[in-house]
Parts: C-alpha cells; sequence; structure tokens
C-alpha cells in the first residue's frame, strides 16, 4: 500500500525560497537597470570622444592648407599603425584629401547630414562622425568600430555579473542563518515538547520567542495548564468516587453475608429491605457522579440556553414535590411568580431536584418547605428554604465541594447535592447564596440568574 503524501508545507523553506527569489529579483533590476544606464553614458562619452577627435583633426587639416596651400592629388594616406580609428578628408567638390591607413577610397558617411551615423564595412558596425569646416570647404569623417565599445560593455556586464553573484551568494548565506537562528528557538520548544512524558505538562520555556510566535507558546502553555487541571481533577474525582462507593458497596456485601445466614422469614424479609436501600443509595451515588461529569467544564459542551420562565418549570413540578413531603410528613409550601431568564430546562429541574430532596431529607417531621421564584432588583431567582439543622456561615462555602458533608451530619448521601447544584448554576451564569432558613436553624438556598434574554450579563443590585 503507498503511504500518504505528507501534504504539509515548510515554512523555512518558504521563507527561505521568497527572500532569495526577492533578493536576485531585486539584484537583477537593479543590474539591467545599471548596465543600461552604464553602457547608454559609455556611448555618450565615446560619441564625444569621436566628435572632439574630429574636430581635432580638422583643425590640424586647416592649419597645413594655411601653411602649404592647396594639397593636390594624389591622396596623401597617413600611417595608421593601431588600425582603430579611420578619417577621411573632403573638399568641397567631395574629392579625397586625407585618410589614415585602411580608410576606404569612398566616403565612410554617405548620408547628407553631418553629425553621428552608422555604417557598416567589412562585416562589422562602425560609429561615424561627420563635421564640415567654417567655410564649409572641408568636410571630415571619422569612424569607430563599435567592437571596442561592445568589448567595454561585455566586460562591464561580466563585473556587474560577478560582483553580484558574490552580493547574492552573501545575501543567500546571511538570509539563511537568519531564518535558521529565528526558527532554531521554535525547533528547541518542539524538541522539548516531543521529549516528554505524557504526564509532564510544565509550561514549555519562553525565553528567546519571537514576537510572533509568543502567542501560539503562550496558548500551547494554557493548553498544557487546562489539561493538567483535567488530569488532576479527574485522578480527584475518581479517588474520591472509588472512597465514596466503597461504602454502599460494603453495605450491600454485609447485607448479602447476614441474607445468607437468616434464620426466618422475617429476619430475610429485614435484611432484603437494608439490601434495597443499600443498593438505592449505590444507585443514587453513581447516578450523581455521572450527572456531575456530565455537568464538568471538561467534560462535554456546555447546555444551550434560551429564553424560558423558572415560575413554568416548578408548576409542572410542584404536585410532586408536596406528594414527596407529604410522604414524609412536610408541608411543601410554593410562592410562584413570572421568573423570565435564559435557562435549559432539564439541567434546571435537576438543580431544584437537589434542592429540594436535600430540603426533605434534612428537615426533621412535621416540618417546612418553601419553594419560590420570581424577581428581585431586576434579576430573576430561584429560592429553596427548609427548617433543617442549617449550616454554619463558616462553612458555607465549603459545602459546594464534592463529598464534603458536615460533621454530626446522620443522613444518608454522598456529599455532591450541592456540587451538582453549584456546576448547574454557573452553567446558567447564576449566582448562589446561602442563608437562614425557618426557626430555630434551618438553609435558605437563593439561585439568582444574572443573564437576559440576549445572554448578556450583568452584576445584581443588592
Amino acid at each position: 500500500m503507498t503511504p500518504a503524501i505528507d501534504a504539509r508545507w515548510s515554512l523555512r523553506k518558504t521563507l527561505l525560497a521568497l527572500l532569495l527569489a526577492l533578493t536576485v529579483a531585486l539584484w537583477a533590476g537593479s543590474a539591467a537597470i545599471v548596465y543600461v544606464e552604464a553602457e547608454q553614458e559609455s556611448h555618450e562619452l565615446f560619441d564625444h570622444s569621436l566628435s572632439e577627435t574630429a574636430n581635432l583633426l580638422l583643425s590640424l587639416v586647416e592649419n597645413e592648407l594655411r601653411e602649404h596651400g592647396y594639397i593636390k592629388l594624389p591622396v596623401q594616406v597617413h600611417p595608421n599603425p593601431d588600425r582603430y580609428l579611420m578619417f577621411q578628408v573632403f573638399d568641397a567638390q567631395g574629392r579625397l584629401m586625407y585618410r589614415n591607413a585602411g580608410a576606404p577610397a569612398a566616403t565612410l558617411a554617405t548620408a547628407p547630414p553631418d553629425g553621428f551615423s552608422w555604417a557598416t564595412l567589412q562585416g562589422q558596425r562602425w560609429r561615424v562622425y561627420a563635421l564640415r569646416d567654417r567655410d564649409r570647404t572641408l568636410r571630415l569623417v571619422v569612424a569607430e568600430p563599435n567592437t571596442h565599445r561592445e568589448d567595454i560593455s561585455t566586460r562591464f556586464f561580466y563585473k556587474v555579473l560577478a560582483f553580484g553573484s558574490v552580493l547574492v551568494a552573501l545575501a543567500a548565506a546571511a538570509i539563511w542563518w537568519s531564518v535558521h537562528r529565528v526558527f532554531r528557538v521554535l525547533q528547541a520548544s518542539a524538541d522539548e515538547v516531543a521529549a516528554r512524558t505524557p504526564n509532564d505538562l510544565a509550561e514549555v520555556k519562553l525565553d528567546g520567542i519571537p514576537s510572533e510566535a509568543f502567542p501560539l507558546m503562550k496558548a500551547i502553555n494554557r493548553l498544557f495548564g487546562r489539561v493538567g487541571h483535567a488530569i488532576e481533577h479527574e485522578q480527584r474525582f475518581t479517588a474520591d468516587a472509588a472512597h465514596e462507593l466503597r461504602t454502599p458497596l460494603a453495605a450491600i456485601k454485609t447485607n448479602l453475608q447476614v441474607l445468607q445466614r437468616a434464620r426466618n422469614e422475617g429476619e430475610r424479609a429485614e435484611f432484603i429491605g437494608a439490601l434495597g436501600v443499600s443498593v438505592d443509595r449505590a444507585t443514587r451515588l453513581v447516578d450523581q457522579l455521572l450527572t456531575l461529569a456530565k455537568l464538568d467544564p471538561d467534560g462535554g459542551a456546555a447546555p444551550a440556553l434560551r429564553p424560558g420562565d423558572i415560575a413554568a418549570l416548578l408548576r409542572e413540578d410542584a404536585s410532586a414535590w408536596q406528594a414527596a413531603g407529604a410522604a414524609r410528613g412536610h408541608e411543601v409550601t410554593f410562592e410562584i411568580a413570572p421568573a423570565p431568564c435564559l435557562l435549559e430546562p432539564d439541567s434546571l429541574r435537576m438543580l431544584v431536584r437537589n434542592l429540594v430532596d436535600n430540603a426533605l431529607r434534612y428537615t426533621p417531621a412535621p416540618g417546612m418547605i418553601a419553594i419560590a421564584c420570581g424577581q428581585e432588583h431586576g434579576h430573576a431567582f430561584l429560592r429553596v428554604t427548609d427548617g433543617g439543622p442549617g449550616i454554619p456561615e463558616a462553612q458555607r462555602e465549603k459545602v459546594f465541594e464534592r463529598f464534603v458533608r458536615l460533621a454530626g451530619s446522620h443522613q444518608p448521601g454522598s456529599g455532591l447535592g450541592l456540587s451538582i447544584v453549584r456546576r448547574i448554576a454557573d452553567l446558567h451564569g447564576a449566582g448562589i447564596h446561602l442563608s437562614g432558613g425557618f426557626a430555630p436553624a434551618g438553609l435558605s438556598v437563593s439561585v439568582v440568574f444574572l443573564s437576559d434574554f440576549t445572554g448578556t450579563q450583568s452584576c445584581p443590585s443588592t
């Protein structure tokens, strides 16, 4: 089977390629501009030199004519050892008077206007300059081969190419070193993370990290912190759950052993009833553990809140709570007023169920339990008040921790009910306040919903 092709791209190689391409492009463009400008300047200098040479030769010819008079034919041929420049001098009738060796007998400049022009002689291009004297009795033509200019331009081109190649090589080395130095820090961080064990969630060192990569590394450290917190929370939760499950499981085992030794049907029925109570307790504990795990911040997505009214939920369950209270010898009263807020019905019912169940279990019979909802200071609230033993003010915050039960409590329970209430309240953006209930002690739990229908948060005015 053909392995899948890795489609990931390399930021380092991309940066190197882009920077090198940009460097080469800038150098090539600059070199082309310099070469064109230099070649133009070179042609202008050569043309200027050629025109000065022509003026000098014409002056010499005029001086010789003033001293010796008109030169009769045959044409005077002057030596030209370098075979570089060629010149011709014609009289007013166009007759050749002077030329140097290598210059042809025919005129080099056939065009009527004087000045610069190009001519092809013996398969080569020549730069030609023609001028006349003041009296227009003499016409001088001087020519220079273009090969000399081409040789100089070629040498200049190769020098620019060689110099530019050195610069590009140096720039490439500097770019590679700079990019490698920047990515070396990131690679060191990657190697540090790769070398860690699954339980090593310490923060990655941020020394020397460039500012562009700093947010990413900070986000990785925050992720490590959240994962570490989740693992620690999960380990603590598992340990606490195992500890709490030992009691009902031990009770179940004890009841089974006693049931096996029952001497008659009456004892057997009694032990079966005790066994059922232990099973119910274990079942309730497992249900609460699953509920708490589901509501945990790392257990999944938070429930979606939508506009609703707490009063509608209480009216639906009012008769059931009154029946449950009557079965325990309690009177359950309701004070229901409109309490619109953003809520999730199922989880909010769970919150009410835990509060009312705690009130029913901890209130001595006969007792009073009051359930109310409405609006105070512009915020919806839910309140459950009982006549139980209450919670000392110093311990009211601690009871929201998992598996925490107050000393002296003789009612069966897991210590998870108020933890579930706190988590559901947090998911609804609500605050919880504990205060005294019915005399002589009692407990009143108020849940104040701070979010409006748009989902914005505000602080209650108390």
